[in-house]
């Protein structure tokens, strides 16, 4: 995962953690992607969040243009997927909605709850200070019922002009419909005429000295802006599928993104590479998602671009390629999101070719090596001389090649000997193995190193090899090459490699070890057995580890006694 947080932007958005299953367990926003998904692997965290971080394989992102968005957006995502951990992290802590009261003279009010009240209502606002002032502003602008009960006198809100007081004077429904309809359309975000109304009162307070006038007509625009800010995670849209895509030398990268009930729910999408036609590609996309994926079709299709009368035709629906207003902003966020899973590649692909390629390259001009592709690297493994073995593996540009490697039983060595024991396999390994091997390289220092070279000059082979030093804790500290120490930066690539090389063979030895040694437990447990020989052994190791292994063991040619023994050996 770690190329994968390498390439996350410094944009906002919404991050999806998931665990093993593809399961997404939770959901979080950010005004920075890469600093916010990155802190979950670094550092110390609560005990709920450790839990939550060390279930993590996978993660994915969608970009929004502003931390607004990505609010509304995690709010959307939580919604859809329940994830686990967002029950188990948040808190009860409920965003404001402002609700306009389904009642014969409406109120104008911000609620915790949509259940509770029936009407209208819009949000939630991440800024309740400001939802709540965006209330205030409209009541003042608008002199709508203010008390939840109608009251049989005047209240403080009709001396001040703030309410029409339907409770004593006879107010006509159409008059009071007609100033729910303005607050609906400001809400909605149609704020233009009221703000212009506002700066021009603002400009006249100033002009007439009156500074704190001034200063509310500010702070009210400030609010009202803030409230109704556009929000392309909450729409207007009929439930919608909008398609863009973005090329870039040969790569195309195309983004789906769902709209149901208003609301952008989730995004899909597909990276293609050695593109020459990107807008064939698209099209090509677009109709397959539907017609062989089976996806339902949404009432509206969106495009970036396209043969809009094709698309049509193939898809029996109408499409449509928005030019101007919000729906072309929307498909400017999804080519954005289209753009950075391109760059996020481009990254990712750096990172591993810097950790493969890049660092045999680096290692090659660290030892003045003139071609190295190829490395075989040997480790020995045994318990003071009993079960031993050794073990190669082969790494091809920097990347391990598990079907080429090999192991070895020790034949000739005679106790606790790494360096007879790695002259032994290396003159077996390369005795008749013709392969081009650029580089050996053992788990051992310098004497290990002379043992190669006498197996190597014995076979009439010329292969370089190299040694690595551990330190205290048996890590790999620095490389021994032709008599000359190279100490290494553990932040290098080619610390890493060599590192992984040497994880990586020790691992496989250990592994060959413990299976030998095993089987030489088992083998001398059955030489205490009387009457099974080399044959009978045979047979029995034969069946060891099968489901079936005690019906098969009564097919054996064995006494009762002798397979009640067997079993005691196997089957603890």
């Amino acid at each position: 995962m770690r190329e994968k947080l390498q390439a996350i932007p410094h944009k906002p958005g919404c991050y999806l953690m998931k665990d093993s299953n593809q399961t997404i367990i939770y959901v979080g926003k950010a005004k920075d992607l890469y600093h916010r998904v990155r802190s979950y692997f670094i550092g110390s965290h609560n005990t709920k969040t450790t839990k939550l971080v060390s279930q993590i394989v996978d993660f994915e992102y969608i970009i929004t243009s502003s931390e607004t968005e990505a609010f509304i957006l995690e709010i959307n995502l939580i919604k859809k997927h329940h994830p686990k951990y967002n029950i188990m992290l948040m808190d009860d802590k409920s965003y404001p909605y402002i609700c306009i009261t389904d009642e014969p003279y409406s109120r104008l009010i911000t609620v915790r709850s949509t259940e509770k009240i029936k009407g209208t209502y819009y949000g939630p606002y991440p800024n309740a200070k400001a939802a709540k002032e965006i209330v205030e502003l409209l009541n003042k602008i608008y002199p709508l019922r203010k008390c939840r009960v109608l009251p049989k006198k005047k209240c403080l809100y009709y001396h001040i002009g703030q309410c029409l007081a339907p409770c004593i004077h006879p107010i006509s429904l159409h008059e009071y419909e007609e100033m729910k309809t303005k607050v609906h359309q400001i809400l909605k975000g149609n704020v233009a005429p009221e703000i212009k109304a506002l700066q021009k009162k603002m400009e006249d307070a100033s002009l007439r000295l009156e500074f704190e006038k001034a200063l509310e007509y500010r702070n009210l625009l400030y609010d009202l802006k803030v409230v109704t800010e556009k929000q392309k995670m909450e729409t207007n849209l009929v439930d919608s599928d909008i398609f863009a895509y973005f090329y870039e030398e040969k790569k195309c990268s195309i983004q789906v993104f769902h709209v149901r009930e208003g609301k952008i729910l989730e995004r899909s999408g597909h990276l293609y590479q050695d593109v020459e036609d990107p807008l064939e590609v698209f099209q090509e996309f677009i109709v397959r998602f539907y017609l062989e994926k089976n996806n339902p079709i949404p009432l509206q299709i969106l495009i970036s671009e396209g043969d809009k009368e094709l698309l049509e035709e193939l898809l029996k629906h109408p499409v449509m390629i928005p030019k101007i207003g919000k729906n072309k902003e929307l498909i400017r966020l999804v080519q954005e999101n289209a753009h950075q899973k391109i760059a996020e590649l481009e990254k990712i692909q750096e990172q591993k070719f810097l950790k493969t390629e890049g660092a045999i390259q680096a290692l090659a001009k660290l030892i003045d090596l003139p071609h190295l592709k190829r490395i075989e690297a040997f480790d020995n493994s045994n318990i003071s001389g009993m079960s031993a073995v050794s073990a190669m593996v082969v790494f091809i540009d920097g990347k391990p090649v598990k079907k080429e490697y090999r192991k070895f039983l020790v034949k000739t060595v005679v106790g606790a000997n790494d360096v007879k024991t790695m002259e032994e396999v290396i003159c077996r390994r390369y005795r008749e193995e013709k392969n081009q091997t650029d580089l050996i390289i053992l788990d051992g220092g310098y004497n290990q190193m002379q043992a190669a070279y006498t197996a190597l000059k014995a076979v009439n082979r010329k292969i370089p090899v190299a040694g690595l030093i551990k330190d205290e804790h048996h890590r790999t500290r620095a490389l021994l090459y032709q008599d000359q120490t190279f100490e290494l930066d553990k932040s290098s690539f080619v610390f890493r490699l060599l590192e992984k090389i040497q994880d990586e063979v020790h691992r496989y030895a250990i592994h060959f070890f413990h299976q030998t040694h095993q089987k030489n437990t088992f083998l001398s447990k059955l030489d205490d057995i009387k009457g099974v020989g080399k044959v009978k052994k045979a047979q029995i190791l034969a069946i060891v580890g099968r489901e079936d292994f005690e019906e098969e063991l009564t097919k054996l040619p064995l006494t009762s006694e002798q397979k009640e023994q067997v079993k005691k050996i196997f089957t603890k």
